[in-house]
């Protein structure tokens, strides 16, 4: 059970292959063909047997045939045959080469995989590679060089492309895997079994389109927990659906969520071929940046030039030395170096230079990479340099890539560098460009940790109330609210909003704005309009009765003409704002087509689509990753101090957020959302208009599922009294509890930790507790059990330190009906009943998913463990594949 349920298919013992006769190359398809030659061209570290579907016998002659993966390479019309028949041979996995399959074809090799328990990677795929295995289960090309990266690609010229390139360009592999169209094994699955491959260290993928985004995020999330990942995706389109109902819908495009995604994912999106395996390479050497200020040392100006434009363009920020740096450093350098900004070593820089000027740079605390730049010199040894740069590498601490400009004379140098594992490009824009990479791969690292609960630490919101208004205008077979109906449900999540009464006569409309005194803002109300001003349906700072009974006529008109259908509830009045510094935002609320939805931040008003400034994150949100979010939108440079006005209130926006991400967590009915525009000066926030589109949710909607990152499920949080006096509080595991369950692992005795972890390891390893507590709520759990605990420190004063005492956890498994257990119990709460309540609380988890069985593995010689089970109700048996463990099963 610790082997990942993709090792039959990625690293079988035995292989079956079905590509006609073996010695007849009449009888095999193209692809068969290809298959036989690649899969002879070295020996494969298990064992091979070729089977032949039209060969005479019986059943019973395949009875002492058994293999762990079936690669078959058949035409279409004998597929199913040969995947029947390594089902009877008990193959638990099967790769399809053959193409020409259509989709109800698949459906149906789908069905017979399903039932015969085999993890089917195909059809129409080109196979999979694993070098370290001799294993070259493909029709892509020859086997490639053993690497640390892996390559996972939706597109299979691009996979034949990639191999081609890696060959001439020294860059190995340790998997390839190229995906079908109608593949059963998908992404989601790969990507998993990647992340727990010991021999990849940084994955690359090229992906097209996925189909279910909660599977994705959450393989995607786990892989980039413990690995560098970097997606390459196809099919960018230009943003926007021009028939969305608000402005959110009209500006914000499928690839801006999807960037967004990448982002919270922790990985790391680029734009082109050559950029995913310049990113790969750096995202694996040994540091990686803290930051985006790039250090630059070079010896000729104008390249340090183009390489600091390029800073700018990309909006890194140019790392500098302070005076007294440079000062120092000045001592080491010729005469006519030049440290303003760039760290210009001059021309006639040799390695003791560039060795002095790398070490300044990787010694200051204001800089988190280097880039050196050498431009070939008569009489400078360029392979000397490089050879000085690959010896301090070793102890710089911070990432070192490397431009050296020309070709024929720097070959032996570039050799050099490649050998050291030092990032080294052609150009000073390609190294700037791979900086900034890894530098984003910090940032979305910092995003990927956060694992906010559905609802914030503010006041608690009017659920219910929101819910009713949403299920009374969707009784009236109404998708918009009207403006009041919009605002009202912003208010039911105490976000501020204006005061605004609807007049439905030109006398009303004069008697409302005498009452809310001067001056006023009149707006048309209709649910047939979505953008009021384009038929003149809003008017500001009106400033006295006459002005408001001309302003309601001219308006009734105006939208009469130029929208003559639509129908027309009255006019709205509200105060005009009295923030008169006060800047325009808007924030706003999009459904993706796959990801659900998604919320946006940028510059409010009416000229919203012609500014376009978006960002975008998914939800749920908490205060950093709304202050992220902030910060990533051009209006961001208008919040501070701006031109005589005040700072706004940064809480208060934030607040607002969070709020909006409320409501998209408790609300599925949520289709589209704008407050626009939101009013902030330093007083705070106020949401002026704003117009929200519904739509009944589906019932599969419930618990959350309607986000592709579940929330922190904060609501389970509970309170349990131990035997024998005290409490402690058992709540699902984060990321922060990291250092508290490092803690408790190396406080167990040796002989608990062994029961647990099957080894004697002393305490976690960093990709281990990374994957313990940066968990996936859908599709596993693990409750921690924390006490408080009094401790002297040096000072003599006595503070209570948070302690784990107790874990459980569950594991979908990957029929999606079964999970697989763990628990572990601190050796001093032993025999308080803890563990049992913990076991009992995971199992209730599991039931609450679906799941049917809950199974677990537990050393034979454990007789306490099994005693537990067993007064739980579990089953016990004999392990087959084990004799030292003892399966254990409950029926939920």
């Amino acid at each position: 059970m610790d082997k990942h349920f993709l090792t039959p298919l990625f690293s079988p013992d035995s292989i079956a292959v079905f590509a006609g006769t073996a010695d007849d190359s009449s009888s095999q398809t193209a692809q068969a063909q290809v298959l036989h030659r690649m899969l002879r061209a070295q020996r494969y570290a298990g064992t091979l047997v070729f089977l032949d579907i039209h060969a005479s016998g019986t059943l019973a002659d395949l009875a002492n045939t058994h293999a762990d993966l079936a690669v078959i390479a058949m035409p279409p019309a004998e597929v199913a045959s040969a995947l029947e028949i390594a089902g009877r041979i008990k193959c638990r996995a099967a790769l399809v080469i053959s193409s020409g399959i259509d989709a109800a074809q698949a459906a149906e090799l789908h069905k017979i995989a399903r039932r015969d328990g085999i993890h089917l990677l195909g059809p129409n795929c080109l196979g999979f590679q694993r070098p370290h295995l001799n294993l070259n289960a493909s029709v892509a090309g020859d086997l490639c060089a053993q690497g640390p990266l892996a390559l996972v690609s939706q597109s299979g010229a691009l996979t034949a492309s990639i191999l081609d390139w890696a060959q001439k360009n020294a860059v190995g592999f340790s998997t390839v895997v190229s995906l079908g169209p109608n593949t059963a094994v998908d992404m989601a699955q790969v990507l998993d079994f990647l992340a727990a491959d010991a021999h990849t260290h940084s994955i690359v993928v090229y992906l097209e389109g996925i189909n279910n985004a909660r599977r994705f995020m959450s393989a995607l999330r786990a892989a980039a927990n413990v690995k560098p990942v970097v997606v390459l995706k196809a099919g960018r389109r230009s943003a926007g659906n021009q028939a969305a109902l608000t402005h959110s819908g009209t500006i914000v495009g499928s690839d801006d969520v999807f960037d967004a995604a990448l982002r919270r994912a922790g990985a790391v999106r680029v734009r082109s071929f050559v950029e995913l395996f310049s990113a790969s390479k750096c995202l694996a050497s040994r540091y990686r940046p803290v930051g985006r200020r790039l250090a630059i040392v070079t010896n000729g100006g104008g390249p340090g030039v183009l390489a600091a434009d390029w800073v700018s363009e990309i909006n890194l920020q140019l790392g500098c030395l302070t005076p007294e740096q440079a000062r120092l450093l000045k001592l080491d350098l010729p005469p006519l170096a030049s440290l303003s900004d760039l760290i210009d070593v001059s021309q006639d820089a040799g390695p003791a230079h560039f060795m002095a000027a790398i070490a300044a740079a990787g010694k200051a605390p204001q800089i988190d990479g280097v880039l050196a730049i050498y431009s070939p010199r008569i009489g400078i040894d360029g392979a000397g340099i490089a050879t000085a740069l690959a010896d301090i590498n070793k102890r710089l601490g911070k990432p070192l890539l490397t431009c050296w400009m020309g070709d024929a004379s720097v070959g032996e140098s570039r050799r050099i560098l490649n050998d050291a594992l030092i990032p080294t490009f052609r150009t000073p824009e390609a190294a700037v460009g791979a900086f900034s990479n890894i530098a984003s791969f910090y940032q979305n690292q910092q995003l990927l940790q956060q694992t906010p609960p559905p609802l914030s630490d503010l006041a608690k919101p009017d659920v219910e109330g929101a819910r009713m208004l949403i299920e009374s205008v969707l009784a009236e077979r109404r998708k918009v609210l009207t403006e009041m109906e919009s605002k009202a449900l912003l208010a039911a999540f105490h976000i501020p909003v204006t005061k605004t009464i609807l007049a439905r006569s030109v006398t009303e409309a004069i008697m409302i704005s005498t009452q809310l005194g001067f001056p006023v803002a009149l707006k048309i109300d209709s649910p047939d309009i979505s953008h009021k001003s384009d038929v003149q349906g809003v008017a500001l700072n009106v400033l006295n009765a006459v002005g408001v009974r001309d302003t309601y006529n001219d308006m009734m008109q105006a939208v009469a003409r130029l929208q003559p259908g639509a129908r027309i509830n009255g006019v709205t009045v509200q105060n005009m704002s009295a923030q008169k510094r006060g800047r325009e935002i808007y924030i706003g609320l999009v459904t993706d087509d796959p990801f659900g939805p998604v919320i946006a931040f940028g510059a409010g008003g009416t000229m919203i689509e012609l500014i376009n400034d978006r960002a975008m994150e998914l939800p749920p949100l908490n205060q950093f990753l709304a202050r992220r979010l902030i910060e990533r939108s051009r209006v961001a440079e208008t919040l501070g101090e701006w031109r005589g006005a005040a700072a706004v209130n940064m809480e208060a926006l934030e607040q607002v957020l969070l709020r909006v991400s409320e409501m998209v967590c408790e609300l599925p009915q949520l289709r589209e959302m704008d407050i626009n525009p939101i009013i902030v000066d330093e007083s705070g926030a106020l949401a002026v208009d704003a117009r929200i589109v519904i739509d009944n949710a589906p019932p599969s909607a419930r618990n959350y599922n309607h986000l592709a990152i579940l929330p922190y499920p904060s609501q389970h949080e509970q309170l349990w009294p131990l035997h024998g006096g005290g409490e402690c509080t058992v709540r699902p595991i984060h990321p922060d509890d990291a250092t508290m369950l490092q803690e408790f692992v190396r406080q167990l005795s040796p002989e608990s930790r062994y029961f647990r972890f099957v080894s004697s390891m002393q305490e976690l390893p960093p990709t281990m507790l990374s994957r313990f507590t940066l968990i996936d709520y859908d599709r596993e759990m693990a409750l921690v059990a924390v006490t408080r605990e009094k401790q002297v420190d040096a000072n003599g004063e006595t503070t209570e330190v948070a302690c784990i005492v107790g874990v459980s956890r569950y594991i979908t498994n990957p029929d999606r009906t079964t999970c697989e257990f763990s628990l572990v119990v601190a050796d001093d709460f032993k025999g308080k009943g803890l563990g049992s309540r913990l076991m009992l609380s995971i199992m209730d988890f599991a039931r609450e998913k679906g799941l049917t069985e809950i199974e677990g593995l537990v050393l034979a010689n454990n007789p306490t463990m099994l005693k537990l089970m067993k007064g739980l109700g579990f089953t016990a048996k004999p392990f087959a594949e084990d004799a030292d463990f003892k399966l254990v099963t409950h029926q939920l």
